[in-house]
């Protein structure tokens, strides 16, 4: 537990304690209160919002509870000092060795610092990627793939149960198409000259191996048989080999679903209809038709077509949206309902990770998900912008053979894996991000890739160091002799679990990474103070006593360094080659 953990479970009590004397309610919603540390490090170490959020409903004014707050915590042996600021805020000081301790904390749970149980165990199904199998994947891919990885693993570091889920849309006409665009590989493998892609047809030369492996396996059997008798054949084969190339890509950045969804599956086991069924049951499906749209051009011709409906309006939806077309067959939308809703029969949350191009039908799937699950299931949904391209501030030509993008594989090839998974979560994820292939690998605090690592590089050097030069690594550090400055940075990474427990409830990894550049930052001017004066250095020469004692402060932070890196699928670097 860290330190504002347990001032939380502290401030508990105290209410409890409150609430027992009969000057608070009991039955209070405390879900809002928090303690965390004060805008202003000048007003103290923590701070609390506990009289500000229960005032109301107990019937009484801010700085009045406050005040009865006050006493009880400054009772706790720790605290220094209790200030009441403002309308009701209260600021605590804390003793340094309460800090001290914290160190200790760090580094005797080591990789389980930070770790919380906030999530209570609840189960949250998390969609990403879901990219047609069509291709390779492309960065804006990658840059969903990230996020969607990274937040997986950090609701997993916050206590919730996690399924990583992909959605294979292999039920779409895109897949026809990849078919034909596969048996035109088979017929070029076969010795057919090809002059020319079709346009509409995928371009790709990663096509040509399934071209080749067909051609293996069927010889001429299909050169010249009508298309209803190879299509199914060669769609199948054309989808799976599509699969392994998306697995090995994800796989360059170790990142591994739990489960593969097939939309063709979906439709053909009836869950669409059943679906439908339970809407209807509810009075949420009519037959009807749609309004003109508005985005129609008055002159142009517009007939209403009989649909079968959902009134998704009634669940904060534009419109109401159809779920079957009017010659029978199922809309995307009918397809993406039922699948939430297999999705939220094994959940308590639903998380999709979608391009910003998706950003229109964010509404009506919530609306389908609320309206199948009585509420009982949320769906949070987000967006992630595109990524640009630079090399040297020039944009990147596309790749020949993806046929008009830049392939993931081709990314990672030359900067890495670790390079290429921090830089996606270094802007939100609704925030276009550039991604200069130059200026990613750059030894310069403007790389915050580079400047992270450094840090930890840089602790794995003084620990070399410190050995080297005779510091006795197994004795007990005398952590009284950090000053005030030193215990600051402990400031910083004792708010690790905090913000790994920000990031998990509201979906957003990049918190993780802003967090890390911070403690870097100020890891990084702690150790340049030893540059104007060796008695500020973290290694002193002849003061073995002082070196242990920050060198353990260094490696609180190296842990911590460490933690966050492994969150975010990024190997901790130990020497800066």
């Amino acid at each position: 537990m860290s330190l504002y953990a347990q001032y939380a479970a502290l401030l508990d009590g105290v209410l409890d304690d409150l609430v027992a004397e009969g000057a608070l309610p009991a039955g209070l919603d405390r879900r809002n209160v928090t303690v965390e540390p004060p805008r202003d490090a000048a007003h103290g170490d923590l701070a609390t919002n506990a009289a500000m959020v229960l005032a109301k409903a107990a019937k009484t004014n801010p700085r009045a509870l406050a005040e009865a707050i006050r006493p009880k915590l400054e009772a706790l042996p720790p605290v220094t000092s209790v200030e009441i600021a403002g309308p009701g805020f209260i600021n605590l000081r804390l003793t340094p060795d309460a800090w001290r301790d914290e160190l200790r904390t760090i580094l005797g749970q080591g990789d389980e610092y930070g770790l919380s149980t906030v999530g209570a165990n609840e189960r949250v199904n998390i969609e990403y990627v879901s990219a047609n199998p069509t291709g390779p994947l492309h960065m804006g891919h990658c840059r969903g793939a990230v996020v969607g990885d990274s937040l997986a693993r950090v609701l997993e570091a916050a206590g919730f149960r996690v399924t990583k889920e992909y959605y294979v849309n292999d039920a779409g006409a895109q897949v026809d198409t990849l078919a034909r665009s596969v048996h035109l590989r088979y017929r070029e493998a076969l010795g057919e000259q090809i002059d020319g892609i079709p346009e509409g047809m995928y371009p790709g030369d990663y096509l040509k191996p399934v071209g080749t492996i067909l051609a293996a396996e069927h010889g001429a059997a299909f050169v010249d048989k009508p298309e209803l008798e190879w299509l199914p054949a060669f769609r199948e084969a054309a989808i799976k080999a599509m699969l392994d190339l998306i697995r090995h890509d994800l796989g360059l950045l170790d990142i591994h679903h739990d489960r593969f969804s097939s939309e063709a599956e979906l439709q053909e086991s009836g869950a669409v209809a059943e679906a439908m069924d339970v809407l209807r049951s509810k009075g949420l499906v009519y037959e009807g038709t749609l309004e003109r749209p508005k985005s129609l051009d008055p002159h142009d011709e517009w007939e209403p077509v009989d649909l079968t409906l959902f009134r998704s309006s009634q669940f904060g939806d534009d419109q109401d949206r159809p779920m079957k077309k009017s010659d029978g067959s199922w809309t995307y939308f009918g397809s993406d309902a039922a699948y939430h809703w297999q999705k939220a029969k094994n959940a308590d949350h639903l998380v999709n990770i979608w391009g910003a191009d998706h950003a229109g039908t964010v509404k009506r799937v919530q609306a389908a998900v609320a309206a199948l699950t009585d509420g009982r299931v949320d769906l949070d949904v987000k967006l992630v912008q595109m990524v640009r391209l630079f090399r040297g501030g020039e944009p990147v030509k596309m790749s020949k053979r993806a046929g008009d993008f830049v392939t993931l594989a081709e990314v990672v090839s030359e900067v890495g894996k670790d390079v290429v998974r921090f830089m996606m979560l270094t802007r939100r994820a609704d925030a276009p991000l550039d991604f200069d292939f130059m200026k990613v690998v750059e030894a310069s605090k403007d790389n915050p890739v580079f400047y992270v690592q450094y840090a930890h590089a840089r602790i794995s050097s003084l620990k070399r160091k410190a050995a080297d030069a005779g510091v006795d690594l197994s004795s007990p550090a005398d952590l009284a002799l950090l000053d005030d400055e030193e215990l600051t940075l402990v400031k910083r990474a004792a708010q690790y679990q905090r913000v790994v427990e920000s990031a998990a409830m509201a979906h957003e990894p990049h918190r993780i990474a802003f967090y890390l550049y911070d403690l870097a930052a100020e890891f990084h001017a702690l150790w340049n103070r030893g540059n104007d004066d060796p008695e500020r250095r973290f290694l002193v020469e002849k003061n073995p006593h002082l070196s242990r004692a920050r060198l353990e402060l260094a490696l609180g932070i190296a842990q911590i360094i460490r933690s966050g890196l492994d969150l975010m699928g990024v190997a901790a670097t130990e020497e800066m080659r």
